[in-house]
């Protein structure tokens, strides 16, 4: 009887920390995007002029799923202007579709990443400007205290 409650009773532990674990990796596990999006809000972003960046994510968006890919971007008045792909050679080529934000205006940029971009063929997108994110923040050393004092 003893050995048939502890048996019970370590199953339930087990299957307790092995819940957390599981709960705990799925909550680790950020797509492309939602890694940059963690640290612009954390550290934030250098100003965003009028200029063309040729080292920016584009991140598309189907459904749940992300999928990103090196690009370049004009920038012209605040606004992302056009839109060029990179391909494995380092060739490029302009994303030719007509795009704004889901207001129908042309797409800002706040805070390193732009706004939610659509084009005519519903494909959503944001672009991330990567060259802009700050650094991390110094931290201050710990001292250490000896116990023997």
């Amino acid at each position: 009887m003893k050995k048939t409650l502890l048996l019970a009773i370590s199953a339930f532990l087990l299957f307790s920390v092995g819940n957390t674990f599981a709960q705990e990796e799925e909550q680790k596990e950020l797509n492309c995007f939602e890694k940059y999006d963690e640290a612009f809000k954390e550290r934030g972003a250098y100003t965003i002029s009028d200029n063309i960046y040729r080292n920016v994510m584009i991140s598309f968006f189907e459904g749940k799923e992300v999928f990103c890919v090196r690009g370049k971007v004009r920038v012209e008045n605040g606004y992302v202007s056009a839109i060029f792909y990179y391909y494995d050679d380092n060739s490029e080529e302009l994303y030719d579709k007509k795009f704004h934000n889901l207001n129908g205006e042309p797409a800002s940029v706040t805070n390193g990443i732009s706004e939610m971009i659509i084009n005519a063929d519903r494909e959503k997108l944001r672009v991330v400007f990567i060259d802009k994110l700050k650094p991390k923040r110094k931290k201050l050393q710990k001292m250490s205290v000896p116990d023997d004092i």
